[in-house]
């Protein structure tokens, strides 16, 4: 299943200030869910691995999510999910071959970083900052 693309309505506004807004929040909720469960399932991620990288909503606000019922997400969420998305983007700039790009989110890695983990543990965690972290590191490999 491929990452659906956003339309241009959809995307995130050019001005960061905009993105706090309601409107605009529920503009580009239901997309963002959509593609985050497309990813999730390209990665492998596990209903834990996918409610702790969303910040840990109660499970039934998660499954309502993964129904559809999004309704209009906070920016803490949006955030986490913009933040997905562009390491799914990272990884499939470094590694030409999608499988492996999809893969390896949940192949064991010595970066220390990691701590004994893989990337999809550490990023499970829940923290926002191991999202960062993770998009920092691709960021500097790929050369951006």
């Amino acid at each position: 299943m491929a990452v659906p693309k956003l339309k241009a309505r959809e995307v995130l506004p050019a001005r960061p200030q905009d993105r706090a807004k309601p409107e605009v929040r529920k503009r580009m909720s239901a997309p963002a869910m959509r593609t985050f469960f497309n990813i999730a399932d390209k990665w492998a991620l596990s209903g834990r691995e996918q409610i702790a990288i969303l910040g840990a909503p109660a499970a039934s606000t998660f499954y309502k999510y993964k129904a559809g019922d999004v309704g209009t997400l906070s920016l803490d969420l949006l955030t986490r999910v913009s933040l997905v998305l562009g390491i799914y983007k990272d990884l499939h700039i470094l590694f030409p071959d999608a499988s492996l790009a999809d893969r390896w989110i949940k192949l064991p890695n010595s970066n220390p970083m990691f701590g004994g983990r893989t990337p999809a543990e550490f990023i499970a965690q829940g923290e926002m900052d191991c999202l960062y972290r993770l998009r920092r590191l691709l960021d500097a490999r790929r050369g951006g």
